[in-house]
Formats: structure tokens, C-alpha cells, sequence
């Protein structure tokens, strides 16, 4: 890894607070994180005092309401700090996404009474949260979800197995969605389920190609019994309130997309400032410094786009379609950036010896968590043509 500090990134940031902030992530990051990131994923360790230090700095609920342990803070504050903490470590900044994600329906759609008695635990008390959407047979297809619900007096059993659950078999919390009536989006129901319910477990992680670090896992609910306390919403609201929350969530992957992208390319620049070549460093050399110009470019359109749709958020307007492009962008832009850092970097950056080929496995999954760019661009179709036609 070269030993060139990267320039700090120029934020418009609306308060003084928020500044404030920025400067305590970038210094969490940078003595806690960065440091022990490429040995931690390599290892397969996931780093739960990392959020244990998070939360107790506030950080792990920065878009909710300080009346239940937020940081009232607005998405686009949010955000920054997410794509900081993933330029030190992906593993932590969408292990931040996801947990937000995982609050966002009790915090959105709750009833008074659950949010007072649940969201402090959840957004300061230490607890790690997972999404519980999809299932083996039904990825982009959520609405098909098999997952049953069934009501036994003023309970329910939850049976079914999630698939691909960031933080699953560890998490504290799962807000699961399961079916509680008719086939298809009207028949779903979210619920907010213990870690430790007896029936919940969580199996083996999936072996990755990048994000070692952060586990990756099926969960099974084998006659899991909750009360209807535990229901987020009215029966068959579960499918809008998902959808609801992946808005907001695709904006989160956009932001860690463009923190990975960042650090690419600040370490594709140093090496190339420090890299010398028929007596030159190779950052002279006018076929790198487009490469470089293009891949800056790239990013400060992605950070734009992200931010645009934070600003839409903040503002209660609507934002799906510019979350869709966001996330589309970014994420691409991630994918770019970090393969073009391995091409500066030649065969160095093909080794563990330097962070880019990791930044480039780790880009990959970027393009398809939280809807894979495919969907995004159905989205964002739909929006722009209108509905398909058939």
C-alpha cells in the first residue's frame, strides 16, 4: 500500500454540526478501521466491536429521531458518513446501510408504542440489525416470497428460509417479511424478530469472492413465534413497506459505492505519483492521466447523483426514480473505477500486496445487492416510458 495520504474529499455540507460529524467518522475511520481492513477481510473476521464503537458514537442511527437515540441527522449528511466509513472498510460502511435498512421499518411505520420500546435498543443500545426479504426462489421476484406467517391467537408462527441476509446468524434483530395471506405483494406482512426467538438460525456463510469479512447467510425461521406486537403494520403491508425501505437503502449502496470508488482511486494516484518508468513516474505518462481524469469524473458524478436523491428525500419528495439511478451509477461507477485502479497498478495491482484487486472483488456485489442494476434500470424505465405495455 503506498504511503501517500489521499486528499480529503470536498464536501458541501449544510451545518456546522455536520462538519463536526464528518471530521469524527474520518477520525474513526482512519485509527479503527482502515488500519486492520485488509488483514480482517482476508481472515473472514467480522468486526462487531467496530459497531459496538459506532453506536456508542452515534453513528448507527443518524437518519432517526433523536427521541429514540437517532442523530435526526438529514440522508444527505447520512450518507457522507457512509461512504467515508466504506472508503476505510466496505464491510463496515454497508454493514451501516444494512442496519439502517433493517430499523427503517419500525422507525417509519410503527406504532408510538414499539418505536419507544424497541428503537433505542436498536439505534444506540449496541443491537446489529438484518433485512430479511429475499429467498432462494425469489431474488428480483420478491413479491413471490414463500415465507408463511400464520396467526395463532395473539401470535404468529413464521416458517421459511431468507437468503443472502447481510449480518445473518448474528444479527440482534431481523425484520422479516413474510406471507400472511393471498399470492403475490398484497399478502405480505413485516415483523420485527428477536435474534435469540427460538426456531431463528442462521446458517453457515456463503463463501464469497469479496466482502469476506462480513457474513453472508440463509436464515431459518422453524416455527418462530412472535407476538402481534412484533407486527410492523397493517396485515399486507409488509411488500409496500419493503419497497419503501429499499428506496432508501439503494441510496446507501450508492454512497458506499462511491467510498470504495474514492479509495481506489486515491491509491490508483499514489501509486502512480510514486511509480517510475523510463524515468518518469508513470502519472506523467498521458494514458494514465485520462484514466485517472475519467475515473474522478466518474466518481463526483456518482457523489452528485447520490446526493441530488438525498436532497429530494430530506425535502419529502419523491425520489425512487433518482435512488434507482443512483444506485445504478455509483455502483457501475465502483466497478469501473476499482478495475481501472488494478490496470494502474499493473501487476502489483493484481496481488494482495495492495488494497485495489480487493476494492475490485468487493465492487462486484455493489451491482447486485438491494436490486441488481438489471431491476434498477426496469425501475428507472418505468419512470421515464411508463409501465410495460403486456
Amino acid at each position: 500500500m503506498s504511503d501517500r495520504d489521499p486528499q480529503p474529499v470536498e464536501r458541501q455540507l449544510p451545518t456546522e454540526e455536520a462538519r463536526d460529524l464528518l471530521a469524527l467518522v474520518r477520525d474513526i475511520a482512519q485509527r479503527e478501521i482502515a488500519p486492520k481492513a485488509a488483514e480482517e477481510e482476508d481472515a473472514g473476521r467480522f468486526p462487531r466491536e467496530v459497531f459496538t464503537l459506532l453506536s456508542e458514537s452515534g453513528l448507527l442511527g443518524l437518519p432517526y429521531d433523536a427521541e429514540y437515540g437517532g442523530g435526526d441527522q438529514p440522508y444527505e449528511v447520512y450518507l457522507q458518513v457512509l461512504e467515508e466509513l466504506a472508503a476505510a472498510r466496505l464491510t463496515v460502511g454497508l454493514g451501516v446501510s444494512v442496519h439502517t435498512l433493517a430499523s427503517y421499518a419500525l422507525a417509519t411505520y410503527g406504532t408510538k408504542q414499539q418505536q419507544v420500546e424497541h428503537l433505542p435498543a436498536m439505534l444506540g443500545g449496541g443491537l446489529l440489525g438484518a433485512y430479511c426479504l429475499s429467498e432462494p426462489s425469489s431474488g428480483s421476484d420478491a413479491a413471490s416470497l414463500r415465507t408463511k406467517a400464520v396467526r395463532d391467537g395473539d401470535q404468529w408462527v413464521i416458517d421459511g428460509t431468507k437468503a443472502w441476509i447481510t449480518h445473518g446468524g448474528i444479527a440482534d434483530f431481523y425484520t422479516v417479511m413474510a406471507r400472511t395471506g393471498e399470492e403475490g405483494p398484497r399478502g405480505i406482512t413485516a415483523f420485527l424478530v428477536p435474534g435469540d426467538a427460538p426456531g431463528l438460525s442462521g446458517a453457515l456463510p456463503e463463501k464469497k469472492m469479496g466482502m469476506k469479512g462480513s457474513p453472508t447467510a440463509q436464515v431459518h425461521l422453524d416455527g418462530v413465534r412472535v407476538g402481534d406486537d412484533r407486527r410492523i403494520g397493517e396485515e399486507g403491508q409488509g411488500f409496500f413497506i419493503a419497497l419503501s425501505a429499499l428506496d432508501s437503502g439503494r441510496l446507501g449502496i450508492a454512497a458506499c459505492a462511491i467510498g470504495l470508488a474514492q479509495a481506489a482511486l486515491d491509491e490508483a494516484v499514489a501509486y502512480a505519483t510514486q511509480r517510475r518508468q523510463f524515468g518518469h513516474p508513470i502519472g506523467d505518462f498521458q494514458g494514465l492521466r485520462f484514466m485517472i481524469a475519467d475515473m474522478a469524473t466518474q466518481i463526483e458524478a456518482g457523489r452528485a447523483l447520490y446526493l441530488a436523491a438525498a436532497r429530494l428525500r430530506d425535502a419529502g419528495k419523491p425520489f425512487a426514480k433518482q435512488a434507482a439511478m443512483a444506485k445504478l451509477h455509483c455502483t457501475d461507477t465502483a466497478m469501473k473505477v476499482t478495475t481501472d485502479a488494478v490496470q494502474i497498478l499493473g501487476g502489483y495491482g493484481y496481488t494482495a500486496d495492495f488494497p485495489a484487486e480487493r476494492y475490485m472483488r468487493e465492487a462486484k456485489v455493489l451491482q447486485i445487492v438491494e436490486g441488481t442494476n438489471q431491476i434498477q434500470r426496469m425501475v428507472i424505465a418505468r419512470h421515464v416510458a411508463g409501465p410495460e405495455s403486456r
